[in-house]
């Protein structure tokens, strides 16, 4: 079985969110897969898809502390700024990151670990709607 959805994300500040419910919610189809793959392909340059802990909003906050660091917003090397100073540094964070994940599927769920999710990185001040293609394959039961 294949089947390929679209999913929409509503604005998110700069940042980590968790997403794993909203990407869950998407696809009814996935109760009906013993043992597969999802997909989840991001459809933009300058936000990101990445999985780790699910628990602790520290983390999340770790994240966006580590990355603001590394990859400063108006670093002055930067020489594409046509769109404000977070935008270089948003596409750098993403190309760092990541567009897509891939994920098991087994018994109907996501076969992940206990405290992993997936997390949508904003890395712009007012990225906007995100699109996600989401792509689903298996065996169904």
């Amino acid at each position: 079985m294949w089947h390929s959805t679209d999913l929409t994300l509503r604005p998110h500040p700069r940042g980590f969110h968790l997403i794993t419910r909203e990407v869950v919610t998407a696809l009814p189809q996935l109760a009906r897969i013993q043992v597969g793959l999802l997909h989840v392909f991001i459809r933009h340059t300058s936000a990101s898809l990445t999985l780790s802990e699910n628990a602790s909003s520290e983390v999340r906050r770790d994240f966006e502390r580590y990355f603001n660091q590394a990859v400063p917003d108006g670093w002055p090397a930067f020489q594409h700024t046509d769109e404000g100073p977070d935008d270089m540094a948003a596409h750098v964070k993403a190309a760092l990151l990541g567009s897509s994940l891939t994920l098991p599927v087994r018994g109907g769920r996501l076969h992940l670990g206990t405290w992993q999710g997936i997390y949508l990185c904003e890395h712009r001040d007012a990225g906007g709607p995100r699109s996600l293609t989401l792509t689903l394959s298996g065996e169904e039961d």
